[in-house]
This record gives C-alpha cells, structure tokens and sequence, in this order.
C-alpha cells in the first residue's frame, strides 16, 4: 500500500507538471495545477512514512491532499473548461471531500469508523483524477481524430 501512495503521489505532481505546460495557463489553472503537485507531494509522505512509524509526519503528509488537494480539485474543475458533468462532478467530489475532512478533524466519524471517514475525505480525490484523466484523453484523440480527418 505504501508503495501505491508513493506511486500516486508521483503521478499526481508529473500529471500536474505536464497539463500544466499542456494547456494554456490561466491563473486559476496554475493554482489547481500547483495545488494538485503539493497534494503529489503530501500522498508520497503519507507512503514514506506509514501511520504506525512517524505519525507526526504521516498526519503532515495526509493534511496536504486532503485539504489543498481537494481544493485543487474544485479549482481545476471550474478552470479547465470542462463539460458541464465533468465540473458538477468535481464540485460535488470536492465538497463532500471538504464536508468529510470537517467532520473527521472534528472526530465525527458518522459511523464509518475513523479509517471509514478518512476515505471518504481522501477517495473522491482520487476518482476526480481518474475521472478528468478519462475525460483529457477522450478529448485529446477527438482532436487527434479530426486532425487526421483534415488531412
């Protein structure tokens, strides 16, 4: 599982420097981008150092995506000029993400557990990235498509 975090977090900081060369810069998309590439960071700490090692540097690692990082969630989902599903879809993941994150750090784990409300903080973030990353695909072989069709 560590291995995974570690795996992801590298993935989510090269996605987020590559998209951002990608497409044409925005101040909002920066800031999603950039926030998006802290969170990378946070969930390769969170692999490093697991919960029963160094707890005081998992609980660091955790706090970057699941606050800034759902951020960047919201963020990009309004920035990047996505379909209208694809921004409902990242304003809903966001805030249940940021609903949940209030209720966790306040101890109220809605029966879940803590590791239960813990996920639900931290999985929306994660279906978001494969979410965009299907619908940036899709969009790149349409534009692939019909410069072929051109030619």
């Amino acid at each position: 599982m560590n291995a995974s975090f570690m795996v992801l977090g590298v993935t989510m900081i090269a996605g987020s420097v590559l998209l951002r060369h990608a497409l044409p810069p925005t101040r909002a998309r920066n800031l999603g981008f950039l926030f998006m590439a802290i969170a990378g960071f946070g969930v390769v700490v969170v692999g490093i150092f697991p919960e029963n090692t160094v707890p005081a540097l998992h609980g660091l690692g955790a706090t970057l995506p699941f606050t800034i990082g759902n951020v960047g969630v919201i963020v990009l989902g309004l920035s990047l000029g996505p379909p209208r599903a694809i921004r409902l879809l990242s304003l809903t993941l966001g805030a249940i993400a940021l609903a949940a994150l209030t209720f966790y750090a306040s101890s109220h784990y809605l029966g879940l557990g803590e590791g239960g409300i813990e996920r639900v903080v931290a999985y929306p973030q994660t279906v978001w990235l494969i979410f965009l990353g299907g619908y940036l695909l899709t969009k790149s072989h349409e534009r692939t498509d019909n410069d072929v069709a051109r030619s």
